[in-house]
């Protein structure tokens, strides 16, 4: 069953969203060979919890830490641990918060030191997905409409969509209908109403849409060990619009990275 938000709910998942997109701003600065994911989860508890927010994830159908750190092959829901990252990495950081009974969820692949260009060119695609998805979550579109954007515009590059993980509802769950798959058809699926929330977030390998799991019964890595993105964003339906509750301005700042690709998605600037 889909949960419509008010206006006033959607605000507070707003606030949720940016504590997430602080926390991965935060984390930029500190994504290098050498750092550990376990290090890095710890500064994101506190940063979180300093914010008047609850780590989404932790104990989360019993995931053991705050963030799902994915590095290279691994595609999602990879466990921090005391392996030092290393130059030519990159790390999928998927984030939760709750605060005011409503959750944010928000990723962002970072590069670690120099990336191959093949690699680089499968953020950008990613990222680039992301976009073409958003832009269909708008009332009257239905759920096929974006899966078949992100489909279409990464497999135009050769790509695989991973199908098993899928994005989803938002609010006062982290999990809640409709499920939004990265494939689909045109047409197909439940249809959007004003006040959706939902996280919109394309998995997409170098190589093989198919994945395995591991024997910790988190980690999911491509079948063929090539690398995969995953970004994130929470999109509302505002006046029949997709409109971002979260944002990459913080990460962008502290990279050095100037960018437009969210305006279309606000109604007014963001003032970091």
């Amino acid at each position: 069953m889909i949960k419509i938000k008010t206006r006033e709910e959607i605000e507070l998942m707003r606030e949720s969203a940016l504590i997430v997109s602080k926390t991965l701003g935060l984390l930029a600065r500190e994504v290098k060979p050498g750092v550990t994911t376990l290090h890095l989860d710890k500064l994101a508890e506190e940063f979180i919890r300093d914010n008047g927010a609850i780590p989404g994830f932790l104990g989360l159908y019993d995931f053991p830490n705050t963030l799902c750190m994915s590095p290279n092959a691994q595609v999602v829901h990879g466990i921090p641990n005391n392996k030092p990252l290393e130059n030519g990495d990159i790390i999928s950081i998927d984030c939760g918060a709750l605060k005011n009974g409503f959750y944010g969820d928000h990723a962002y692949t970072f590069e670690v030191g120099e990336v191959a260009e093949e690699t680089k060119k499968l953020l950008q695609i990613t990222k680039e997905s992301l976009y073409e998805g958003i832009r269909e979550f708008k009332a009257g579109n239905r759920v096929g409409d974006v899966g078949w954007a992100i489909q279409n515009y990464c497999e135009k590059h050769g790509y695989g969509v991973v199908r098993e993980l899928v994005g989803h509802g938002l609010g006062s769950v982290m999990h809640e209908d409709p499920e939004m798959p990265n494939y689909g058809r045109r047409g197909r699926g439940k249809k959007f109403i004003e006040g959706m929330v939902v996280a919109i977030e394309p998995m997409i390998n170098l190589g093989t849409h198919r994945i395995n799991q591991l024997r910790d019964g988190w980690t999911i890595l491509t079948k063929d060990n090539k690398p995969s993105a995953h970004f994130e964003h929470d999109v509302a339906i505002v006046d029949g619009k997709p409109e971002l509750l979260s944002t990459f301005a913080y990460v962008y700042k502290e990279l050095g990275i100037e960018s437009n690709e969210e305006d279309e998605f606000r109604k007014q600037p963001l003032v970091l």
